[in-house]
């Protein structure tokens, strides 16, 4: 889960790069030629923005789900590989590698296909070999194909130590991982339910590895709907387990990017126009510069009229002149008074000039 973390924060800028993209596209075809296109900012296109990103994150969450499942079903197990259910008894185990041994034994293929066939023996024996003992098939159904490499271990208790030992130090350096970005201003979003999800994770797969048999939910819920769909093997326990941790990094993706999405119209509601505290405080810092800005630049440009006094009053008199032609006269109201002021004059005019009856 800490790779799937590190990752998750390198994605974290993704969406809203497509999502500008894909509105510009959305508008090039949704729009009629000629029609202005909202400008950046407007209402419209800020809606439309966040309704293209939500759509954009759903997809990418859906997409990360189908793929960890994906890649479950191409590397198979060891059950499949052997084609015998996950239940199979030790005698109808060894009948099943003696029929797969009369196909692929190395000794019975010749010429370019005896380097692929003797791939295949070794993997059909190492998958007899894991399953045909107890405590080796007890520890691949929780932790999967990793217990090949645990050399020291030989009882079930062993593994069993083994895989507790591997699973809590993968969460404390998760949980750690959680703490850093945590400090450094992402996921900032549903803090509590993130940690409650991680050490739900950590119980279940503490009780997973440590019962004789699977889950419930997994024996008598999960697979019977699987295998009555027809479009995949029923999950092992470490198959279980590996797509629920896919799960839960979706999970947090969809805390820290939807969260705020979907409470947008409550926190535009609250501040008047959704802005954030430390939007807020960026927008304050960026106004303060620019005014002292403006100030430096209006110093160097008035500085010449500085040194003279006669300077000084042609500029008062060119900046009286302008306000009075550009800002009076062209407000709405004084416009409406001026032109009220000469439609009475030309009617007054137009009565004095008819003839006396």
């Amino acid at each position: 889960m800490a790779n799937d973390l590190l990752s998750m924060a390198g994605w974290y800028f993704l969406p809203n790069l497509v999502t500008g993209y894909l509105q510009t596209a959305l508008y090039a075809i949704f729009m009629r030629a000629g029609d202005p296109k909202p400008a950046p900012g407007s209402p419209r296109h800020t809606r439309d923005r966040r309704r293209i990103l939500i759509c954009v994150i759903l997809a990418y969450l859906l997409y990360t789900i189908y793929e960890a499942d994906y890649q479950l079903q191409r590397q198979g197990n060891f059950y499949s590989l052997l084609g015998v259910q996950q239940d199979v008894d030790e005698r109808a185990l060894q009948s099943r590698f003696r029929r797969l041994t009369v196909q692929y034994h190395p000794d019975k293929a010749s010429g370019a296909d005896k380097a692929g066939v003797e791939a295949i023996y070794v993997q059909l024996k190492l998958a007899r070999d894991t399953l045909v003992e107890p405590a080796k098939r007890f520890a691949y159904d929780r932790f999967g194909p990793d217990i090949l490499h645990w050399q020291q271990c030989k009882t079930t208790r062993d593994f069993v130590f083994h895989g507790v030992q591997n699973t809590t130090v993968y969460y404390a350096g998760s949980g750690g991982v959680l703490v850093l970005l945590g400090l450094l201003g992402y996921f900032q979003q549903g803090k509590f339910w993130r940690y409650m999800v991680m050490a739900s994770m950590y119980v279940l797969e503490m009780h997973t590895m440590m019962r004789p048999d699977f889950p419930s939910f997994l024996a008598k819920v999960v697979n019977p709907v699987v295998l009555s769909t027809g479009l995949r093997q029923p999950y092992l326990p470490f198959q279980m387990l590996a797509l629920l941790r896919k799960l839960a990094v979706t999970f947090f993706i969809a805390m820290s990017q939807l969260g705020p999405l979907f409470k947008g119209p409550q926190a535009a509601e609250a501040n008047g126009d959704g802005i954030s505290p430390q939007q807020l405080d960026r927008l304050e810092l960026l106004s303060k510069t620019t005014d002292q800005e403006i100030a430096r630049l209006m110093g160097l440009e008035l500085m010449p009229y500085m040194s003279s006094e006669g300077t000084k009053k042609e500029l008062k008199g060119s900046l009286k002149d302008w306000l009075l032609q550009n800002t009076l006269r062209n407000d709405p109201e004084v416009k409406a008074a001026i032109g009220k002021v000469l439609e009475r004059r030309r009617e007054e005019g137009q009565i004095a000039q008819q003839p006396a009856d």
